[in-house]
Parts: C-alpha cells; sequence; structure tokens
C-alpha cells in the first residue's frame, strides 16, 4: 500500500511539473518585435519552435528576455573602487561597471534584480552580480531596486568583481533569477 501511494505522489509531482514548465516557457517568449529574444523563433509557416542556441545580441543591440528588453550601453573595466570616500567600496581584483538599459515590455510591474544577472570569461567562467558594489555605482539606487511597470525604463550600472587579469566576454541577462536568460557579447 505505502509504494503505491509514493508512485502515485511521485507520478502526479511529475505531471504537475510538466505543467508548469509549459506555462513559463510562454511567459519567457513574450513580446517579439524587434530585438534579440532568447528561447524561440517561428518555422517556415510561422509555428512557434523552440531554439536550442539562444540569440546572441552586441553592445548597443536590444536584447529581449522575458518581461524585459535590455539594452548594454558600455561595459569599463579595471576600475578599482565605486562611490565616494568615505562611502565607497574596493574591488577585490577589478571592477567592471555595465551600463544597461532595461525596459518593461510586459503587461505587468516587474522588478528588474541586478544579482540576477552573470557574465562570463573566454574560458566560460561565471561571474556574478556584486550587488553591494551597484549601490554605491548607482547614483539613484533606488530606482534600480523599484518595480518597473509596463511600458517605463531605467538605466543603472550593474557591478562585477573579478581577477585583475580577467576580461569578459559576455553577459548572460535575466527578467528573474527563474528565466532562461539573454547573450549580450562585450567583444
Amino acid at each position: 500500500m505505502r509504494k503505491t501511494t509514493t508512485l502515485a505522489l511521485l507520478a502526479t509531482g511529475l505531471i504537475a511539473l510538466g505543467c508548469g514548465s509549459g506555462a513559463a516557457d510562454k511567459a519567457n517568449s513574450s513580446g517579439d518585435e524587434g530585438g534579440v529574444k532568447a528561447g524561440s523563433s517561428t518555422d517556415d509557416k510561422g509555428d512557434a519552435k523552440t531554439e536550442e542556441k539562444p540569440a546572441t545580441a552586441k553592445i548597443g543591440q536590444p536584447a529581449r528576455d522575458g518581461k524585459f528588453e535590455f539594452t548594454v550601453k558600455s561595459s569599463k573595466c579595471g576600475v578599482a573602487k565605486v562611490g565616494s570616500s568615505p562611502l565607497d567600496q574596493k574591488a577585490q581584483g577589478q571592477f567592471c561597471l555595465v551600463t544597461v538599459n532595461v525596459k518593461n515590455i510586459g503587461k505587468e510591474a516587474q522588478m528588474f534584480d541586478g544579482s540576477s544577472q552573470k557574465a562570463y570569461a573566454a574560458d566560460g567562467t561565471e561571474y556574478s552580480a556584486d550587488t553591494g558594489a551597484a549601490i554605491y555605482a548607482n547614483k539613484n539606487a533606488e530606482t534600480f531596486l523599484n518595480d518597473v511597470n509596463p511600458g517605463n525604463q531605467v538605466t543603472g550600472v550593474v557591478v562585477f568583481d573579478i581577477p585583475k587579469n580577467v576580461k569578459l566576454t559576455k553577459l548572460e541577462l535575466h527578467d528573474s533569477p527563474f528565466s532562461g536568460g539573454v547573450d549580450v557579447t562585450l567583444s
């Protein structure tokens, strides 16, 4: 009896996960005019299909993930500290400051989360954003932590603290911690 109940619970859980992932895929593919979009495309008949590899944008080119359209404006590495004395923060290695414009292309408010953004070196090493340093790098940190309403946009700096001898080659930008993300090359 126990074995049957356990198997039934496992089967129900797997079915529920399968149904939920379809809804998440639909949410991540919203908004498809202009820009580079991760996760889906159309075939010759206009039917939606899933891409094996997400699209990649360049600096200055819009790229979409979920409810956000990202445009990386610039990237500057080799920065030793951010902020002004005595309220500043020093890098463990070097700071890379990435200025990003984030526009909400969805139909409801969405919070931009700097900690969901990732950067990569040429060898594939992943670096997380330094949200503490981002407070010092952004003149109006409140703007980046508030919800972005539909049609509105914010511009701010995402900060990465990386070793001095490393060069970033791409970013992976996300509208939420659970989204698929979209790549932007930095070179």
